[in-house]
């Protein structure tokens, strides 16, 4: 098969892994709505967690502030990440979607941050950049059945977990039908039981130099028994 990008150039493979967004409706098995997720990235002037560190990483779970709202994980990482300049911090806030984004995840922005709209909240972080926004949920995502070539497959996008397990299910998934007889992510080996091929070479070579070595000393040896045999003929 082969895949025309956005830019006309064609693109010949074997096997072709595409994320379901790209996916047209009228190919896809049953068009239902999915699930969203609310989304928000701050750029704060603080932790909400302050330590004596400087490499800190806080995951925090804020339960729901009144009734018939989400629960919200909450991801903030420091400047030791990479991820923001030095002195602020990258907050990351996510839930499922019951509203907009910013109904949903702003009460605990302004709960947890001093901004604007916050009351007695001098000493919390500031809040210096914000940004809502709503997602697909790609743990709701239907990635079988669709009406495509067998050597298509779909994957989702992201979820609101934490972690990647659901992301690494469907890699695995796909890789066993791509490559039926090969494992997935085999575990690395110790250390201790690679063998190098430098160090063979080396390791052979050494071990004939000194079987040829031993060959040569044991020919003196003869060498020399003969001459002191021929010598004791001649005295006698």
């Amino acid at each position: 098969m082969a895949v025309i990008d956005s830019r006309g150039q064609r693109i010949s493979c074997s096997h072709f892994v595409v994320e379901d967004g790209y996916v047209a409706a009228d190919r896809k098995k049953v068009a239902t709505p999915p699930r969203l997720l609310s989304r928000a990235v701050l750029i704060t002037d603080g932790s909400v967690l302050p330590s004596d560190s400087d490499q800190q990483v806080s995951v925090v779970t804020v339960p729901p502030i009144t009734a018939g709202c989400p629960a919200v994980k909450m991801v903030e990482l420091c400047p030791s990440t990479m991820t923001c300049m030095p002195g602020t911090y990258l907050v990351h806030l996510t839930c499922q979607s019951v509203g907009s984004a910013y109904d949903d995840l702003s009460p605990v922005v302004t709960r947890m941050f001093h901004t604007p709209e916050s009351h007695d909240q001098e000493m919390r972080p500031s809040v210096l950049w914000c940004l809502y926004f709503n997602m697909a949920d790609g743990s709701g995502v239907e990635v079988e059945g669709h009406n495509l070539p067998s050597n298509v497959y779909v994957c989702s996008g992201p979820d609101g977990s934490l972690g990647h397990d659901h992301a690494i299910k469907q890699a695995e998934s796909i890789f066993q039908k791509i490559l039926p007889e090969e494992d997935f992510c085999p575990p690395a080996p110790n250390p201790e039981d690679i063998i190098y091929d430098g160090e063979n070479t080396s390791s052979s070579t050494g071990e004939e130099a000194g079987e040829g070595k031993e060959e040569e000393e044991g020919k003196e040896e003869e060498k020399e028994t003969l001459e002191d045999e021929q010598s004791l003929q001649t005295e006698e």
